[in-house]
């Protein structure tokens, strides 16, 4: 079988329920909504970690968080890693193609040095409009630099305070025509191409859309955040008064609505763009010879359970992102996979599509076999948080707080552990999608809580070989002492 081309477009810091085709009534999504439409959307996708460094780092190794030893936003991916894009072109004779965000190590890191096995051979990377704009790899910054050094004059002078960016020099435009441009110069090729198009909308800080995109919003429909029924764990608690966006407290429901109506106005302008590439593929004549795949790498809270942007707290508007494919003769269009999902059953899905082993990242899976059978091999999706965060003084957090998912299709338990406390919340996600009551410890759901428990402990055990001798000695005693609960 001849390989597929593939096209990957990422979002950066969208939660799910911000497309029409999750049940999103108040964010206009056409061209993704078509996008799954066409073929299979995924209920529930569980990111490997809610921070961008350790997501990333899973989604293009195909390891879950202690496999790689990426666990915080500032850690660097280890020089022996793969990425599956290296294999694509090493071993399948793929041409590959960045354009935008990688962030599988820090900032700085990636400003300065490529990883070694990146694996793109056309490498346009840009963190975000207004950062590393020296760095010799800022493709955005060099075009910029090219055709309106004035905006790029304004970025570097105003940084994020530099707001509502023009749609034509919108770095989310840019990706796209750069999407478009290589997509079009593949047409005549019978080399089978890989192509990221990775977008730091919407992240925050929410106002750099395009102003016209403010009138796709209703403002009348945005929701209000949600409000926790039950007491938060500490670290939750924690990260309310000093997240690095701010303290909850300090802002008043209108600023909190603004903040609501600027994210959702740039995920209408990213789908826009979105559009417009999913066109040039079709105009192209490469859409049926394509697999498509959209993601994000970690939601959003939006001052829901008292929190904004992510971090220690794993609820669903951080931990839940959106997951769609389309390859057409491949994927029923409409179909509705309600499997266990994760960000780093990517990698296993490029590398089996092009016809490679999967022995390098053995936990990650398949999505086109997944969805195909609507069952995944995992009984339990797990999101790992390890001091991943930084707070309002832009350190990491100290005592450091570690949590640990694990959820099935109905329950989730998320095990918090900071300076020697260890709390648990049980959402039952049926009955209570906003989880707002937290049932764990009682008897009702013991027999599913005691589940879940065991999950996260062998999960904790399994991360404490992989990790030792790196590790920080809270993950093996947090394992240990999880152990010791369960008996």
């Amino acid at each position: 079988m001849t390989p597929p081309n593939i096209l990957m477009i990422m979002t950066d810091q969208q939660r799910r329920d911000t497309l029409g085709i999750y049940g999103c009534d108040w964010i206009p999504t056409p061209h993704l909504d078509r996008l799954g439409e066409a073929g299979a959307v995924f209920e529930h996708c569980t990111v490997d970690n809610p921070i961008c460094t350790p997501s990333r780092a899973s989604i293009f190794t195909g390891k879950p968080v202690p496999g790689h030893a990426v666990q915080r936003v500032h850690d660097n991916l280890p020089p022996d890693e793969v990425l599956f894009t290296e294999r694509l072109r090493q071993e399948a004779g793929y041409r590959t193609a960045l354009f935008g965000k990688l962030h599988v190590s820090s900032r700085v890191q990636e400003e300065h040095q490529r990883h070694p096995h990146d694996g793109f051979d056309i490498y346009e990377w840009c963190l975000e409009p207004s950062v590393s704009i020296q760095s010799p790899f800022n493709g955005y910054a060099a075009w910029l630099r090219e055709t309106a050094p004035d905006f790029l004059a304004a970025l570097r002078s105003n940084g994020r305070k530099e707001l509502h960016h023009p749609e034509a020099l919108h770095m989310s435009k840019w990706a796209a025509d750069r999407t478009i441009s290589f997509v079009q110069s593949m047409k005549e090729e019978e080399q089978p191409f890989f192509c990221l198009m990775s977008l730091f909308d919407p992240h925050d800080p929410y106002e750099d859309y395009p102003l016209a995109f403010r009138n796709c919003i209703d403002a009348a429909k945005i929701p209000d955040p949600v409000v926790s029924r039950t007491t938060q764990p500490e670290c939750v608690r924690r990260e309310q008064q000093g997240s690095y966006l701010g303290r909850f407290a300090d802002f008043s429901p209108e600023e909190i609505r603004k903040i609501r109506l600027g994210y959702a106005a740039s995920i209408a302008f990213l789908d826009v763009q979105v559009g417009r590439v999913l066109t040039a593929l079709d105009d192209a004549g490469l859409a049926q010879d394509t697999l498509v795949i959209f993601l994000s790498d970690h939601g959003d809270q939006l001052g829901d359970h008292g929190l904004f942007i992510k971090g220690v707290a794993l609820y669903e508007p951080t931990t839940g992102v959106p997951l769609m494919l389309r390859w057409p003769g491949h994927l029923t269009a409409g179909t509705r996979c309600t499997a266990l999902a994760q960000g780093r059953d990517v990698a296993a899905t490029c590398l089996t599509a092009a016809g490679l082993d999967t022995r390098s990242c053995l936990e990650s899976e398949d999505l086109v076999a997944m969805a195909l059978r609507n069952a995944a091999w995992r009984s339990s999706a797990i999101c790992a948080y390890r001091n991943s965060g930084v707070n309002d003084s832009g350190s990491f957090w100290n005592p450091p707080m570690h949590a640990t998912m694990a959820r099935d299709q109905r329950f989730k338990l998320t095990f918090y552990a900071s300076g020697g406390l260890i709390q648990r919340e049980l959402f039952d996600l049926e009955t209570d999608p906003q989880e707002t009551v937290n049932l764990s410890g009682n008897p009702v759901h013991a027999e599913v809580e005691l589940k879940l428990l065991g999950d996260i402990a062998s999960f904790l055990q399994n991360e404490a070989m992989m990790a030792a001798p790196r590790a920080t000695s809270s993950i093996p005693n947090a394992a240990q002492r999880l152990q010791n609960r369960i008996k």
